[in-house]
């Protein structure tokens, strides 16, 4: 925009993207024109907002003021809140945040998915600071910035803050951003380095941190004893990736103490900084632990774990089932899920299968025998060809319809769209729904739902 436009707006909710939502006045002067997504405003709030982009039926704005305050407003912990885009919701305090996740939840269950749980989760919540036990840092060497800078973009913005301290990574990894600053910018190749993958996991009580190096260009033995020399003083391990995934390795130590464990379940689970984990350590504890207990596992049921990855929710559930079938699309992390099932003593009740998931048909289900429950856990894109799988078994198969599924969502819209396909079909009710606040401080809506075969529908 040539011309930036300042207005006085009245705050009534926020989006998905914690933006607050207001209008501007239409020709008779009533708040009910074009809808305006306002930056750092709150509900219930007035607030100065400064238009940025602007389209014919909305416009984006920051908030320059607050005319009037919401009560929930409190002061960001982090000095680089507005600018750094790794947060959208530290100025809401913390419990108003679940929340506004839970009505987005709801909402769009209502508005996309036409469907309503028939009661309530409790939210999962816990710690709101030093919760990040995996990040991806860019980097980039700014010379008017002082040299090398580490950390989380701005936002809408492809520059890197320059920031000297994260108050959502735990407290020993935001203490090494200005020395991994200073590191990068003593290596040969510094302008070749353009991201820190951060993976934090444990090694009885104390945490083991790995830091993958995204190089462009051939470390010299210089950079190398540097590496080295830093892993040494820092206690962390090195690791390098060169081209895309595959070219993943552990540099220096030599040996990999990167795990996490649930001790519910006496479970424990080694990864690699580039697997998919859950970013926030102590909450997965308590989702995988709450899964469960909605699944209803019976000794002799058996049980599917469909999207499985590494095989965290599908060792736990091996613990109380007769049988676990964990199904996943990548033949790598099959392999590395069954390796995990050895190393629990779990490989007897347990049995990993490479499909893709995004293209399952009612014959191809039926190849896998029945189940008597299920849980989903997919990606964003969420699980729509398997929920039509489910709602698309005949009645004379209703053998293979299993009695109640656990969906594990990282995108409401998406869980909306696959409850319609499972509830408007007619086979299952949608019993409870709930958030879980993987990501506090962002709009990033997290949640678990539960259905259950209708009766008439019953397999027996």
């Amino acid at each position: 925009m040539a011309t930036r436009t300042t207005h006085t707006i009245q705050i009534h909710a926020l989006d998905a993207e914690g933006r607050g939502v207001g209008y501007l006045p239409d020709e008779s002067g009533d708040a009910s024109g074009k809808v305006v997504f306002v930056e750092g405003a709150l509900p219930k709030e007035t607030v100065a907002a400064e238009s940025w982009k602007k389209k014919s039926r909305w416009e984006l704005a920051t908030a320059v003021s607050i005319l009037k305050a919401s009560p929930l407003r409190v002061s960001p912990k982090c000095l680089y809140f507005g600018k750094c885009g790794g947060c959208s919701m530290q100025h809401l305090e913390p419990s108003a945040q679940v929340a506004v996740k839970q009505r987005v939840l709801e909402d769009n269950l209502q508005h996309i998915g036409k469907v309503k749980a028939e009661s309530i989760l409790p939210p999962i919540h816990g710690p709101y600071w030093g919760y990040r036990f995996r990040a991806r840092l860019s980097v980039n060497h700014v010379p008017k910035k002082g040299g090398i800078l580490v950390g989380f973009r701005e936002k809408q913005s492809r520059y890197i803050t320059d920031m000297t301290q994260c108050p959502v990574l735990p407290p020993h990894m935001s203490a090494l951003l200005v020395p991994l600053r200073e590191l990068i910018g003593s290596l040969s190749i510094y302008s070749q380095v353009p991201q820190i993958e951060v993976a934090i996991g444990h090694d009885g009580n104390r945490p083991v941190t790995a830091l993958l190096l995204r190089i462009m260009a051939t470390l010299s033995q210089d950079d190398e004893t540097r590496l080295k020399q830093f892993a040494d003083k820092h206690d962390v391990q090195w690791w390098l990736q060169t081209k895309g995934p595959d070219t993943v390795h552990l540099f220096y130590p030599l040996e990999n103490r990167l795990q996490y464990v649930l001790p519910e379940f006496g479970v424990t689970m080694p990864f690699k900084p580039g697997d998919f984990t859950q970013v926030n350590y102590h909450i997965n504890q308590v989702l995988v632990s709450r899964a469960l207990r909605l699944l209803g596992i019976q000794p002799d049921d058996r049980v599917a774990d469909l999207f499985c990855g590494l095989g965290n929710f599908s060792l736990p559930i091996a613990r109380r089932a007769k049988e676990v079938v964990g199904i996943e699309g990548s033949a790598v992390l099959t392999r590395r899920a069954q390796e995990n099932a050895i190393l629990n003593g779990l490989q007897d009740k347990t049995t990993f299968r490479e499909r893709n998931l995004f293209e399952m048909t009612v014959e191809e289900w039926k190849t896998l025998k029945p189940f008597d429950r299920i849980l989903i856990d997919p990606p964003r894109d969420g699980a729509m060809a398997l929920c039509q799988t489910l709602a698309d078994i005949p009645d004379e198969d209703a053998r293979y319809r299993p009695e109640r599924i656990v969906y594990v969502s990282c995108n409401p819209a998406t869980l909306a769209r696959d409850a319609s396909i499972l509830v408007n079909s007619g086979r299952y009710r949608l019993l409870q729904a709930g958030v879980v606040n993987m990501f506090p401080h962002t709009s990033h809506v997290e949640s678990m739902a539960v259905f259950e075969v209708t009766p008439e529908k019953c397999k027996c």
